[in-house]
């Protein structure tokens, strides 16, 4: 249960922010699946900021559908920072918001194209730039998953919180 009061917490804090801001916010989504939109229209007044988002879990559909560069997914594979960079600008565009998130990492059980159960990364893409972050999650997908949606939303308002720190 703390980790769902701490991932609401952080919902919370970056839908707030942004609802002061007047700026909007889209998601794209791999190991997640849906749950960082899901936490987030959980807030009460999230319908002001939260534009939508995608589900890419498929790596075709991480082109297709958020714009990763095809190039980009055959030489790396979808676990990779600037996969997660171009998912969160692609969130950022498609759905015509200020603001993108992205997830994409390695749920379990097993591993990954190599890739290790646990290695995640997660992106914001604003309107002053992009930031993606490596986490390296231990525990069950369930709890890879959760803080994988922490890890985004932190990350969400350290970049808010950066972008209202003067110049």
């Amino acid at each position: 249960m703390e980790e769902f009061s701490t991932t609401a917490t952080a919902a919370a804090a970056a839908v707030h922010r942004l609802v002061d801001r007047g700026e909007t916010l889209a998601t794209a989504e791999s190991l997640t699946g849906g749950l960082v939109a899901a936490t987030i229209v959980e807030i009460p007044g999230v319908s002001a900021v939260f534009r939508g988002g995608l589900v890419v879990y498929s790596t075709d559909l991480k082109h297709d559908l958020a714009g990763v560069p095809a190039g980009l997914l055959a030489e790396r594979g979808p676990v990779d920072p600037d996969v997660a960079l171009a998912l969160a600008a692609g969130a950022r565009e498609r759905c015509g918001a200020d603001w993108g998130l992205a997830t994409t990492g390695v749920a379990g059980p097993e591993p990954q194209d190599g890739k290790p159960v646990g290695l995640v990364y997660v992106a914001v893409a604003g309107p002053g730039g992009a930031t993606v972050r490596e986490l390296k999650l231990d525990g069950n997908r369930a709890v890879i998953r959760t803080e994988s949606v922490t890890g985004v939303l932190r990350l969400l308002s350290e970049s808010l919180q950066e972008a209202s720190a003067p110049a």
